[in-house]
């Protein structure tokens, strides 16, 4: 495969498409989907999803350079999952580039190990191509911050990145996804995970899509540190059962899967070896602390009730989308899937993945 001039690039990458929930997007030139709802014995249920990328048309690199199948993209490369994928890579020998948005403090961690970092924003598609020039395959960590729309980055953003990589014959495109997204439409995040699942699916790109349960690494800030500082810690009432899973083994079982051909194409799960539930997770840190946790539980009904409330105002909708996910959260769900047939595709032992009640409780944030 060869890379290929910037300037041969689709035009309708200097703006990326605008998500509208639950209706097509109009415009002829640009990629759309369209989500159908009908009801049904009195309930709303889905028939259907159209993801339509083939906006962009197929470019010939013939005439190109050859492109290392070990060169690759890391997008988020300075999060909790985005760096463990960039020292996995590293460590297995590949040539990783990250691609990092400006910021008043540089990602030189990513230098230091031994990366390329350039500077890139998916807000805007105008500073995407040049990332790409060169590249085999894409590993896609990102997400937008807390302080974004959820649709600036999560949508928008991915659209043109993908499109992106189309038009540059990018050769692979690992995108990681939430388990269970597909059934949570009325979750902003969630559902666009799921329609950029569809999106990737109908680009013509080969790509593999990974559903996340949860990471170990995010306890430490929500529950370790609190702990052992003695401040409270935050929980619900409701016996919601997650199967974290350590970062460095999602690095791990994403490369396997690249080098796989079994796996290309595929949308799988990875999930822990056990389903935990907050107050099992407390109990755990209060054990490995060696002191008790001061607990501040939040009814379900405050985080449904306060929902409601930030709808009544424009300026606090992008609060309600984050809260939609917290309560799907906090719901009576489990985030888990049965990893037999996953373990068996990959050619992995199920004993090597670290359980939660394993993991050293210090290294609980790399």
């Amino acid at each position: 495969m060869a890379s290929t001039s910037l300037a041969t690039l689709p035009s309708q990458l200097a703006s990326p498409v605008r998500l509208r929930r639950r209706a097509a997007l109009s415009s002829a030139s640009r990629p759309h989907f369209l989500l159908h709802r009908a009801t049904k014995g009195g309930s709303q249920c889905r028939l259907a999803v159209t993801c339509n990328a083939q906006a962009v048309a197929p470019t010939s690199f013939a005439q190109g350079t050859p492109v290392r199948p070990t060169s690759i993209l890391v997008v988020g490369a300075t999060g909790t999952l985005g760096r463990q994928v960039v020292r996995r890579a590293l460590d297995e020998g590949y040539d990783v580039r990250c691609l990092v948005r400006p910021r008043p403090a540089p990602a030189d961690f990513l230098r230091d190990w031994g990366a390329t970092v350039v500077n890139a924003d998916l807000s805007k598609p105008e500073t995407i191509p040049a990332t790409l020039v060169g590249i085999h395959a894409v590993i896609d960590c990102a997400t937008g911050r807390p302080e974004e729309p959820i649709r600036t980055v999560d949508w928008e953003g991915k659209v043109a990145l993908i499109q992106c990589a189309k038009a540059m014959g990018i050769q692979k495109y690992v995108f990681y996804s939430i388990h269970n997204c597909d059934k949570h439409p009325e979750v902003p995040l969630m559902e666009i995970k799921y329609c950029t699942e569809k999106f990737i699916q109908d680009s013509g790109l080969d790509y593999i899509i990974i559903r996340l349960c949860g990471f170990m690494q995010g306890l430490i800030g929500q529950y370790a540190v609190p702990i052992l500082e003695e401040k409270s810690v935050w929980g619900t009432d409701a016996p919601t059962r997650i199967a974290y899973m350590d970062t460095q083994d999602v690095a791990r079982l994403t490369f396997i899967a690249m080098r796989n051909e079994k796996a290309n194409k595929k949308l799988m799960t990875f999930a822990g070896p056990r389903a935990w539930t907050t107050q099992e997770v407390i109990t755990l840190c209060e054990r490995l602390a060696g002191q008790d946790a001061n607990v501040t539980t939040v009814p379900v009904a405050v985080l449904r009730f306060t929902r409601q409330l930030t709808r009544c105002f424009q300026w606090t909708n992008d609060v309600a989308d984050r809260l939609a996910f917290s309560e799907v959260l906090s719901s009576d769900t489990v985030f888990s899937a049965p990893m037999n047939e996953t373990y068996q595709l990959l050619g992995v032992d199920g004993n090597d993945i670290l359980s939660l009640e394993k993991k050293d409780f210090c290294d609980l944030g790399t």
